[in-house]
């Protein structure tokens, strides 16, 4: 992350925490924190970093976007 005050980190991390809130903590009532902290991880690691589209990437999920870059190199060899 940049410097104090940042204006752009400020919106990255808001709209990163706006997803997490309407994804995993309004879907329904945690009976533990254990329980939400074990959502959250699944919902970052499976649909946040996996699934996402991303605009760097072309608008292309990671896996996608792996994928199409790793074909030439497979075919090479």
């Amino acid at each position: 992350m940049g410097q104090v005050g940042a204006a752009g980190d400020n919106a990255a991390m808001e709209s990163f925490f706006a997803l997490l809130q309407k994804n995993v903590l309004n879907r329904r009532r945690w009976s533990s924190r254990q329980q939400l902290r074990i959502a959250i991880i699944t919902w970052i690691e499976r649909t946040y970093h996996r699934r996402r589209r991303q605009t760097r990437l072309g608008r292309l999920t990671p896996i996608e976007y792996e994928t199409t870059m790793s074909r030439p190199q497979a075919l090479a060899a």
